[in-house]
């Protein structure tokens, strides 16, 4: 799923830390992040954050619930 324009990333990160399954972050080369661990957050945040707002990103999510958190977390913070 690609979410785009992310503007509060705080708040996108505590809805991936609320997911019961795994969130993956796909880089640009491939790459597989998961962005449940801090670490792979701050990385992640380094690497693609500009002018206060994430543009676009690659995620996968395996559990249908965490799908539905993430989509409403888009919808309610457009």
């Amino acid at each position: 799923m690609k979410v785009q324009n992310i503007r509060n990333i705080e708040k996108f990160f505590q809805v991936v830390d609320s997911c019961a399954g795994k969130i993956e972050l796909v880089t640009g080369e491939g790459d597989r992040l998961n962005l449940k661990s801090k670490l792979s957050q701050y990385v992640s945040m380094a690497n693609i954050f500009s002018n206060g707002e994430i543009p676009e990103l690659e995620l996968i999510a395996y559990e249908p619930e965490d799908i539905g958190k993430l989509v409403n977390f888009m919808m309610e913070n457009d």
